[in-house]
């Protein structure tokens, strides 16, 4: 038992310290990688399983998203940040796509499922997210639920 809480320090210990040679891109996607993949490991299983789906939740989005972030610049985030936004009030189904003609980075965001939160009576909305890098693509999947200020927070 013993050993299976001791793996994911030595996994975050080992992400932290090569976030140390990273660039601000590649650190900003390990991080974001990282808490989006803990909160999507945080709704498997329980008890210990959900520790462990945590861990590795955390290391593959550290992964996923260092790798992501190193390659995309600041006008492929503001682009895709652009694509998110309008996919917020987009038909599901509706892809919102986004290009940096600058370097051939692309990527969508598509509203697939929108309702209201079970816990919490929040109106939220399931997106499914490509991007492709250097002819790579890459998928994700996440919910976003708007707050009573308006602003969006990532649910799973």
């Amino acid at each position: 038992m013993l050993v299976k809480k001791i793996i994911p320090v030595i996994a975050a210990a080992s992400i932290l310290s090569a976030c140390a040679d990273m660039g601000p891109k590649q650190s900003t996607g390990t991080f974001v990688g990282a808490g989006a993949g803990a909160l999507l490991g945080s709704g498997v299983g329980h008890g210990e399983g959900r520790i462990m789906a945590v861990a590795v939740g955390t290391l593959l989005g550290a992964l996923l998203g260092g790798e992501i972030g190193r390659s995309m610049d600041r006008a492929d985030q503001l682009a895709a940040e652009q694509a998110y936004q309008q996919a917020r009030t987009a038909p599901i189904g509706q892809p919102i796509t986004w290009e940096n003609p600058d370097n051939g980075h692309y990527g969508s965001v598509t509203p697939v499922r929108e309702g209201t939160h079970n816990r919490t009576g929040e109106y939220c909305r399931e997106f499914q997210q490509t991007v492709t890098i250097g002819g790579r693509a890459e998928d994700a999947y996440g919910v976003a639920c708007r707050q009573p200020d308006g602003s969006w927070r990532i649910e799973q």
